[in-house]
Formats: C-alpha cells, structure tokens, sequence
C-alpha cells in the first residue's frame, strides 16, 4: 500500500492554519488578561465602595473624572489650576532633577567602573547614602535653596542618581577585558576607548539604570510635592484630601500610575532598541 503524501499545497494550507491560530493567541493573550485584570480590580473597588460609604463608587468616579478632565486646563489663580497644569509642573520638576542626575551620574558610573582607586574610594559613600529615605533630603534641600521648587528637584537628582551611578559601573566593569586588550595593543586614546568600545557594550546596563531611575523619581515627585505645596500632582493630591474630595484623590492615583508606566515603558523601548544584541548585530 502506497503511504499517503501530502501535496505542497495542503502543507502550506496547514502551515497558514498554524500561522492564524498562533496569531490569534497572541492577540487574545495581549488584550484579555488585562482586560479581566483591570476588570477584577474595578469589581473589588465596586464591591468595597458598597460596604464603605467613604469609598465613592467607580461610576461616580468616573462621572467626577469626565467633568476634572472637560477642563484640565483652567487657571483661575495660582494654587487653583486644572489637572493639565499639575501634573505639566510635576513632570517639569522630575525633567529637570532627573536630567541632572543622568548629566552627573552617568559620567561618573563610567569614572568608577574605569578606577578601581576612585570605585573603592566612592563605594562606600554610596552604600551609605543609597539606602537613606527620599524624603529625607527635602529638608536638606529646603535649609540649603531656601524655596519649595528648588529643593523638590534637589531631592529627585538626589534620588535618581544612584541607580545611573552603579548601572553605568557594572556596565563598565563587565566589558570584556579583551576588548580593552586590543584597545591598548591598537594605543586607542580614551576618547576612542570610551566613544567605540565601552559606551556600545555599556549602553544596555546605563539604560536599566535610567529607567529604575525615572521610577524613582516620578514617585518622589509626589511624596515632595505633599510637603512642599505649589503647583504639582502632589500637591494637588494633599489639597483635595483636605477639602474630603475622595473621588479626586482616586483620580489621582490612577494618573500618577498612568504617567509612571508611560514613562517607564517609554524608557523600556528604547533600552530594546539600543540592546546589547541590536549593536551586535
């Protein structure tokens, strides 16, 4: 009995079945799972709200979001601003205080990962000063700028600066020693040594540093900003807890997640982008 040979044309119909199928899978594991997830928590926020009048309901919630969001824009005197503007002020303060921090650290993560002198004599300052709360910063910053703005930029750069520092180290420490073998045989300048050689291979490691980094300082911002006051998210938080606006204050929370995953997966993207295999290849 002669065995049973598919023709090509059935095997590229079963291959595209395939093809579809997997697709299909993708699409469903993509939009789905988070679909239910945010479903669930919303029914557990429904569910709580009906035990707890202090809890508004996510439908009133959402009424409150829809009208705070009509207008985001409003100005009608300085401590009384639309949403648009609070967290523009917010995000204002983290550019500037995590610009410097990337403008300090970075240089200085390449310092200590090429002096093993300068690594042990910075090491130990950082392990100190690392582990030290944000907010205990901000009144180091209040004593020394003597204004609420300046000092909430101070505690960002402050706060953010550590993650570039020991990324950007390890990154460096990690670069094949063959590599710099080849460096000094080829008598490369530093210029070379750092532009060719070490910033393709460390640029993966600085960019997971920029990115803990940008966590950090989004959730800093709102911490500084409670105490602070002015113009800012945070701020904006305290207020409407002070004037019981509960469904504002929720509203909030969901902003500052959203901007904060924005930031984050903005920062993801271009670390894929700029991965190691990507230089390689």
């Amino acid at each position: 009995m002669t065995p049973f040979t598919p023709s090509a044309e059935l095997l590229a119909r079963e291959a595209k079945r395939i093809q579809q199928r997997e697709r299909a899978k993708t699409v469903f594991m993509a939009i789905f799972p988070p679909f239910f997830g945010m479903a669930l928590l919303i029914g557990i926020w429904a569910i709580v709200s009906i035990k707890s009048t202090d809890i508004p309901s996510p439908l009133v919630t959402w009424e409150a979001a829809v009208k705070l969001f009509s207008d985001p824009f409003y100005q009608k005197s300085l401590n009384d601003q639309g949403i648009g503007w609070n967290i523009l002020s917010s995000l204002k303060r983290v550019a500037m205080g995590f610009g410097l921090a990337a403008l300090v650290g970075i240089p200085m993560g390449f310092l200590l990962g090429r002096s093993e002198f300068i690594s042990r004599m910075i090491n130990p300052v950082i392990s100190l000063l690392r582990p030290v709360s944000p907010l205990a910063w901000l009144p180091i910053g209040l004593l020394v700028f003597k204004a609420a703005n300046p000092a909430a930029i101070w505690t960002i750069f402050i706060c953010s600066i550590w993650p570039m520092i020991i990324n950007t180290a390890v990154g460096v420490q990690r670069v094949p020693q063959d590599y710099m073998n080849v460096a000094r045989v080829l008598n490369l300048s530093e210029y070379k040594i750092i532009t060719k050689i070490l910033f393709p291979s460390v640029l993966p490691y600085m960019l997971t540093g920029v990115r803990l980094a940008i966590g950090t300082a989004w959730l800093v911002i709102v911490a500084a900003e409670m105490l602070t006051g002015g113009v800012g998210i945070g701020f904006w938080v305290w207020d409407e807890w002070n004037n019981l606006n509960v469904q504002h204050i929720i509203i909030a929370i969901f902003i500052i997640g959203i901007v904060g995953l924005v930031l984050e997966q903005a920062l993801i993207a271009v670390a894929k982008a700029f991965s190691y295999e990507d230089v390689k290849n």
